[in-house]
């Protein structure tokens, strides 16, 4: 991968000429190949990963939990690779993302040594429909689509099962490994389709308030299915409904910035987690 970032820093112009003082359009060329911009994304893979080990304790739930982050990172570089590839293009950035591909791609390897020798069979079954989710994301990712409603659920619905995975790689009943995934996704449901209206609304595009209301009624309802099915998740339902709530209430004041979104839906994520961690543990 060094060749590849001694390719791209080539590229600039010597010290001393007229752009040399644009040394930071080099940075901020390695930083699009190898940092996610997808911010609330660390949100959304991390709380799988958190509540999987809050219940259910094990190195192959730290081992899933560690793939589940360089998974995350790799999606920028191969989403840059998929992209370039669609378009028949080679560009400095293509060779620089296979490479950066290539080392998580190692990365990921050493994480999962642990899962494939100690866990049970059962811990690779959400695959089956984890792949499928993921897949749909990596699609509209290569059509430059990503940011579209689909994509943004799917990949936030097929991570929320790493949850399920960790919980039954740590010998679990598949019952609240199921019930994790529910919460969760029921949890990226309402979060997603409201953040995403409150940002149209700070640019200036048409708010879609039926999504929002879609997204909530949705969320909700998966809440209660699994609190009704596993009695154990009932605190977590509890948590998503208050969710709803707030998230309704805050939409009556004025929206703030991006940031302060973001950093709202972190606390509110572990709010969610905390509280069906607590539940599923009391159980």
């Amino acid at each position: 991968m060094s060749r590849h970032v001694a390719e791209l820093k080539s590229q600039q112009p010597p010290p001393g000429s007229p752009r040399s003082a644009k040394s930071p359009q080099r940075r901020s060329a390695l930083r699009s190949v190898l940092v996610p911009t997808e911010h609330g994304g660390w949100g959304l893979t991390l709380e799988p990963v958190l509540l999987g080990l809050l219940v259910a304790p094990s190195w192959s739930g730290v081992g899933l939990g560690l793939a589940a982050a360089v998974l995350f990172l790799a999606r920028t570089p191969f989403k840059i690779l998929l992209v370039d590839l669609h378009r028949h293009r080679r560009l400095p950035r293509t060779r620089f993302a296979a490479g950066a591909v290539g080392c998580y791609a190692a990365l990921l390897a050493g994480c999962l040594a642990v899962p494939l020798l100690q866990a049970p069979a059962t811990t690779w079954l959400p695959l089956v429909l984890i792949a499928p989710m993921v897949g749909t994301e990596l699609w509209y990712d290569m059509r430059s689509r990503g940011r579209r409603l689909i994509p943004e659920l799917a990949g936030a619905v097929g991570i929320a099962g790493v949850a399920a995975m960790i919980v039954l790689a740590g010998g679990q009943p598949t019952g609240i490994a199921l019930a994790c995934w529910a919460l969760l996704s029921a949890r990226a449901l309402t979060s997603i389709t409201n953040v995403r209206d409150l940002v149209q609304g700070l640019h200036g595009r048409r708010r879609q308030p039926a999504v929002v209301w879609a997204g909530d009624i949705s969320a909700l309802t998966i809440a209660a299915v699994v609190a009704a099915f596993e009695p154990a998740a009932l605190m977590g339902a509890i948590a998503v409904a208050a969710l709803i709530v707030v998230q309704r209430l805050l939409r009556l004041r004025p929206t703030p910035r991006a940031v302060i979104l973001g950093l709202t839906q972190t606390a509110f994520g572990l709010v969610v987690v905390v509280a069906a961690a607590v539940g599923m543990v009391q159980a």
